[in-house]
């Protein structure tokens, strides 16, 4: 398909998935989805976000983004729960549709196989990812810059609060390598995860204001999705943001 039969037959959509914004919905991550939703409609491109909250089901042929955010340890039991309903849902959605996915911090870690918690049962995660994760002792707390290979300015920056220590398996590739913050576990230099259009970060500030070109990475691969091709995006001015995320970079706290 051409792009330009594309702009002459109709007009650009995205679907956004909001999963769990009744359970996960801490350190003002929502902000992800202003971002993303802002940066469509500033280029005049039709968006609309739909919210599957607990006991709702997901459409897996709708959606072209799905995002989830993080939550404390009682709502991630919960969301363990719903994500489980719909996981074959998800896995095609992400697997046979190359839906993209922007997963932070406890969603991230239900995207793996498994969270640990320090007492109780594992919380089954939907292995997504392959990765897991287990309560650590020690809480990192404080703003990371990580090196990515995928953009051009090969940065990504936020801020991390986590205890939790997650481990990708040898085939997981990581989201970013860590040369700022503690990433997933302190010790390996790795953080976030990635798998095809899949995304687990622990960033939070929220993590795409203050990366306005991974947020257009994420646009430009939920749009190839939804009509098999590449659509360039408007240049935006993104003075503020930029100023914002080189402000991080090498920033410690």
């Amino acid at each position: 398909m051409r792009f330009n039969n594309i702009m002459e037959n109709s007009e650009l959509k995205i679907s956004i998935c909001h999963l769990y914004p009744d359970l996960l919905n801490i350190y003002g991550d929502m902000g992800n989805i202003s971002a993303l939703v802002n940066r469509l409609r500033w280029r005049d491109i039709d968006v609309e976000v739909v919210e599957v909250k607990s006991g709702g089901r997901v459409n897996y042929k709708k959606h072209d983004i799905y995002f989830i955010g993080g939550g404390q340890d009682q709502q991630q039991i919960m969301a363990s729960i719903e994500l489980q309903k719909n996981k074959d849902a998800i896995f095609k959605a992400a697997e046979d549709n190359n839906a993209v996915f922007l997963a932070i911090c406890g969603g991230f870690q239900l995207l793996g196989h498994y969270y640990q918690p320090h007492q109780g049962n594992k919380l089954s995660g939907i292995g997504l990812l392959d990765a897991y994760t287990v309560a650590g002792t020690t809480r990192f707390i404080g703003n990371v810059t990580g090196k990515v290979n995928f953009l051009r300015q090969k940065t990504i920056v936020g801020f991390e609060n986590h205890s939790g220590l997650t481990y990708l398996n040898p085939g997981c590739e990581p989201l970013m390598k860590v040369k700022i913050g503690n990433g997933n576990n302190g010790k390996d230099k790795t953080e976030g995860a990635r798998h095809k259009n899949v995304f687990g970060t622990y960033l939070h500030g929220p993590v795409l204001p203050k990366n306005p070109e991974f947020c257009d990475y994420l646009l430009s691969l939920a749009l190839r999705k939804r009509y098999n091709c590449d659509i360039p995006l408007l240049k935006l001015n993104d003075d503020i943001e930029t100023f914002a995320h080189r402000d991080r970079v090498g920033a410690r706290y």
